[in-house]
């Protein structure tokens, strides 16, 4: 595995070019450009908060706005990550079957382009979170935690990546399906909704679960969202034993991931 990590590094010049490409791609023949980073969380962060604290009057939660915005600009960078790596070595198959570089440049490049995007994206949250009197305001120095979470999001992320993009190789209806799922994961996650909303337990063939540690077991882009809010919107300590448990978590995502992709990168070019 660490000679592949040091393949990486030498073939980074590549993973820079393939991202410059993607955001070029991204942006191309639009008329706003690089704003859109900007406009589009910024739209749906409008939508919402009409939909939640004015048609539907269901959100007590102050700043909602600003809840919810952080919400979205995290949940965006992992689904447009996940959705990219899919087809990431179908869609480059051309590339693949000409020259030889590290395989794992594709998925990884469109993970790391989706970071960059996001983090454009940050500074108009901490503007609005700031003109909104967030808790934040008050807490500046927890922004020192931001790069950390931001390394678990894009561990967890890369490593999807890694198995959907192998899986996809051999079975192209995966990029349709993960679409749907995406969805219903967006849902399932407390993106547009304080996770305090889900009941703390239910009852299920006789046997009573606790349903909110559960979201966060089970989904850890639950926990990551959630620390992301106590840091950027309650301005408060992360819990460090709930953190640590979701970076070992992303970590054995990769791993998984990582052991997947390396095992069948050697037919990806007769498959495609």
């Amino acid at each position: 595995m660490f000679t592949k990590l040091r393949e990486l590094w030498l073939y980074r010049d590549l993973i820079m070019n393939l991202i410059m490409r993607d955001l070029k791609v991204r942006y191309k023949n639009s008329l706003l450009g690089v704003a859109w980073s900007w406009l589009n969380p910024l739209l749906m962060m409008v939508v919402l908060t009409v939909v939640f604290t004015v048609l539907a009057g269901s959100s007590n939660q102050p700043a909602y706005h600003v809840f919810v915005l952080i919400g979205i600009l995290s949940w965006n960078f992992f689904a447009a990550s996940v959705i990219g790596a899919t087809g990431s070595i179908v869609t480059n198959g051309h590339l693949i079957k000409k020259v030889y570089f590290p395989r794992m440049v594709l998925p990884v490049s469109i993970v790391l382009s989706n970071m960059i995007n996001f983090v454009i994206a940050l500074p108009v949250f901490f503007v609005i979170a700031w003109l909104s009197g967030a808790p934040l305001s008050g807490h500046h120095w927890l922004v020192v935690w931001l790069p950390v979470i931001l390394l678990v999001q894009v561990i967890f992320s890369i490593g999807i990546g890694l198995i959907l993009a192998t899986v996809n190789v051999f079975y192209r209806d995966v990029q349709i399906i993960m679409e749907v799922i995406m969805l219903a994961w967006f849902f399932l996650t407390p993106v547009i909704y304080p996770i305090s909303r889900v009941p703390e337990s239910a009852t299920l063939l006789g046997v009573t679960i606790d349903l909110q540690r559960t979201v966060f077991i089970v989904n850890p882009m639950a926990s990551i969202i959630a620390t992301y809010r106590d840091v950027l919107y309650y301005g408060r300590f992360i819990g460090a034993d709930f953190f640590l448990r979701t970076a070992v978590t992303a970590l054995i995502v990769l791993l998984l991931g990582y052991a997947l992709f390396q095992r069948y990168a050697g037919r990806f070019a007769e498959e495609i």
